[in-house]
């Protein structure tokens, strides 16, 4: 037998599983989240990088996933964390009621979709602030879509609902340098961490005054702690829309945090039409409690891929480039 065959082999001592879960709503392009999921000594890990990168990005998506089968993480310094509700580039209707019946008193609002425009921006972020009122906090996210001048005039516009900070407007270190400069919202910085060659570089660049973190592009719980250390900036926990086994991971990393002062881009479960365990880390009142929940025999297959050859493939490939202990063996 593979190790991938069926989805539920062993490999070097491991289970194996692959998932794929559709998306309620489309949601970073994706209307389907795959990944890997892995079981070692230490308990259950996810692969789960988006198609779009190469071995040597996915390396440190793998590293993640070894820490989490192989090490474990620290443990925790508080046993709930503060959540943001995720709003996709939905229309206002929509977003007013994912915002109302979150639970959160934290929305991020995704913005600068493509095929979208300014207009409809605004109306969904003035959608969300009337949601969650004028004691909730409206951050946005742009994954980088902006130019300077587009960004520091939409940021100004939309900041008439008063932004708790504003997440990626640029693609650039040096553009996001300058967007700071310009404007007096909080700059955030996301991708030009987790897909930098040298994550501490947002620092000495003067680009940012947040560090949103996320687990698996950073190569685990125990490096993403380092990274906050060193950059010095206030630390969002960020999720990369995972199942709970992944989610977990992020969840460790916030309970570890010397100190958490935002709420954490975690309750993304909900975006997910489906789950993998027992006891999902959905947010509850706006907070999700620390724990480690179990996968589920029956959600398991519920969920598992029909096709894993292409995850095989792509776990050999990084495997290859991460080097160190396999994180799983090969076909038999």
């Amino acid at each position: 037998m593979s190790w991938f065959g069926g989805g539920r082999s062993r490999a070097g001592g491991q289970r194996v599983r692959v998932y794929s879960i559709p998306m309620r709503t489309r949601f970073r392009g994706l209307t389907r989240r795959e990944g890997v999921l892995l079981q070692g000594p230490a308990g259950w890990g996810e692969f789960s990088p988006f198609a779009e990168y190469g071995p040597a990005e996915c390396a440190r998506w793998l590293a993640a996933a070894r820490e989490a089968a192989h090490t474990g993480w620290p443990a925790p310094l508080r046993d709930r964390i503060p959540v943001n509700v995720t709003i996709p580039a939905v229309g206002p209707d929509e977003a007013f009621a994912m915002a109302k019946m979150s639970g959160c008193r934290t929305a991020k609002v995704k913005v600068a979709e493509r095929g979208q425009g300014d207009a409809e921006d605004m109306a969904r972020v003035e959608a969300v602030r009337d949601a969650l009122g004028a004691d909730g906090r409206v951050r946005v996210d742009v994954n980088g879509r902006w130019d300077v001048d587009h960004a520091a005039r939409m940021i100004r516009a939309l900041d008439r609902w008063e932004l708790e900070y504003v997440e990626q407007p640029c693609a650039t270190l040096a553009e996001l340098a300058l967007v700071r400069r310009r404007v007096d919202v909080p700059i955030a910085a996301d991708e030009s961490i987790r897909r930098a060659e040298d994550p501490l570089r947002v620092r000495a660049a003067g680009a940012a005054d947040v560090a949103v973190l996320k687990v698996q592009p950073l190569g685990g719980v125990a490096e993403a702690l380092r990274v906050a250390e060193a950059c010095g900036l206030p630390v969002v926990v960020s999720s990369a829309v995972e199942t709970s086994v992944g989610l977990a991971a992020g969840v460790a990393l916030a309970a570890a945090l010397p100190e958490l002062p935002y709420a954490c881009g975690l309750g993304t479960l909900p975006l997910l039409g489906g789950d993998v365990v027992h006891g999902p880390l959905r947010p509850v009142g706006g907070e999700i409690a620390v724990r480690r929940p179990v996968p589920d025999e029956a959600a398991l297959r519920r969920h598992e891929s029909a096709d894993p050859g292409p995850w095989r493939r792509r776990v050999l490939e990084t495997q290859a480039h991460l080097g160190g202990p396999p994180v799983l063996g090969a076909d038999r």
